[in-house]
C-alpha cells in the first residue's frame, strides 16, 4: 500500500466570525504533488499554516509524516520544509550566507560546506553564491528560499504559491525543480491560483472556495465531471449567430461576444459536418476553434468564478 504522507480530516479553521475553513477532508499519498487550488482568500494559506503547525486548528485532526500536528508537533516540524508566498532571504547575506544560516540553525545537518556547495549548485546560483540576495532577481530569491528549505532534507514540502510573481521562465523553472525533488521521493503540497501549474504538476487537485473543498481528484478527473470539448464559433453579427444557433440546436450562445459554442468530440469526420453544414446554408463564421475542458473550466463550473476571483 502508498504511504500516506499527509492524512486531514474534520479540519476546521475561524477568525472571529469568519469561518475560513470549513471542514475539509484530504490525503496526499507520499512521493506524489497534491496541489490545493482556490483563489485569493479561498483559505489555502490558513491550510498550509495548520498543516505546519504555525498555526492551531479549531476542530478537526491532521497527521503529517504520520505525527499529529497538535500533540505530534516537534516531530511534524523536524520533518518538513515550508517556503512561503514571499521569498524568506535575508537581502544583506548572500546566497551562500543564506543557505550555511540555516544550516547553523538545523539540528543534524552532516558536511555543511558540502550541502551548501551541493544545493548551490543544484539550483544554478553558484555564480551568484557571493553575491548579496539584494542584488537577485525575483526567480533567483524563489530558488534561493526552496534551497533553503532543502538544507535539512524534508520528505515533505509546502510550497505556498512558490511562483506568484515569477515570469514564465522562471516559473517552468521552479516546475522543473519541483519535479525533479518528486522524483527523488519527496512529497509536494502545492497551493497555487495558476490553474495551468495544478495541471502540469498535480498527481491530485482539490479546488477549495470560501473555506470548503468542493471537489477533488486528478486534472483528469476534474475535467470529465464538466462538459466536454466543443466548437467555438465567433461571428460579425446577430443575424449570422441567430442563423448559426437554428443550427446547432444543441449549442449555447454569447450574444454580446457573438460567440457559439457547438458541442463535439473534436473528430475530424464530427468537424467536417459542422463546416459543411454552415457552408450549406451560407453561414460564415469570423473566427473558428476547438476547446477541449481544462481546470479553469473546472473551477468556474464548480465554483461560479475563475481564480481571479478576489
Amino acid at each position: 500500500m502508498t504511504e500516506t504522507a499527509i492524512a486531514v480530516s474534520g479540519l476546521r479553521k475561524t477568525f472571529g466570525d469568519k469561518v475560513v475553513l470549513d471542514g475539509i477532508d484530504l490525503e496526499v499519498p507520499a512521493g506524489t504533488i497534491f496541489s490545493l487550488l482556490g483563489p485569493n482568500g479561498a483559505g489555502k494559506t490558513t491550510t498550509v499554516n495548520l498543516l505546519t503547525t504555525l498555526m492551531k486548528a479549531d476542530g478537526g485532526t491532521a497527521r503529517v509524516a504520520g505525527h499529529d500536528i497538535v500533540s505530534g508537533a516537534k516531530a511534524v516540524r523536524a520533518a518538513i520544509g515550508v517556503t512561503g508566498q514571499f521569498a524568506a532571504v535575508d537581502e544583506l547575506l548572500t546566497g551562500q550566507e543564506n543557505l550555511q544560516l540555516m544550516v547553523d540553525l538545523s539540528a543534524g545537518v552532516k558536511d555543511g560546506k558540502r550541502v551548501v556547495a551541493d544545493l548551490l549548485e543544484r539550483f544554478d546560483l553558484v555564480e551568484a553564491a557571493k553575491k548579496p540576495a539584494s542584488t537577485y532577481s525575483g526567480g533567483m530569491r524563489r530558488k534561493l528560499d526552496l534551497a533553503m528549505t532543502l538544507v535539512g532534507s524534508p520528505r515533505i514540502i509546502f510550497l505556498d504559491e512558490p511562483t506568484t510573481g515569477l515570469d514564465p521562465r522562471s516559473r517552468r523553472t521552479m516546475w522543473s525543480i519541483i519535479r525533479d525533488l518528486v522524483a527523488d521521493g519527496v512529497t509536494i503540497f502545492l497551493t497555487t491560483q495558476y490553474l495551468e501549474e495544478a495541471d502540469q504538476l498535480a498527481d491530485r487537485v482539490a479546488v477549495l472556495d470560501q473555506g470548503r473543498l468542493v471537489a477533488q481528484g486528478t486534472p483528469d478527473e476534474l475535467k470529465r465531471q464538466i462538459p466536454g470539448t466543443h466548437v467555438r464559433l465567433r461571428f460579425t453579427t446577430p443575424a449570422e449567430l441567430d442563423a448559426a444557433a437554428r443550427l446547432f440546436t444543441d449549442s449555447t450562445r454569447d450574444d454580446e461576444a457573438l460567440v457559439l459554442r457547438v458541442p463535439s468530440d473534436a473528430g475530424t469526420k464530427s468537424l467536417r459536418d459542422l463546416l459543411d453544414l454552415l457552408d450549406e446554408n451560407a453561414v460564415a463564421a469570423e473566427e473558428f476553434s476547438v476547446h477541449t475542458p481544462d481546470l479553469d473550466d473546472v473551477f468556474l463550473a464548480l465554483t461560479g468564478h475563475s481564480t481571479e476571483a478576489k
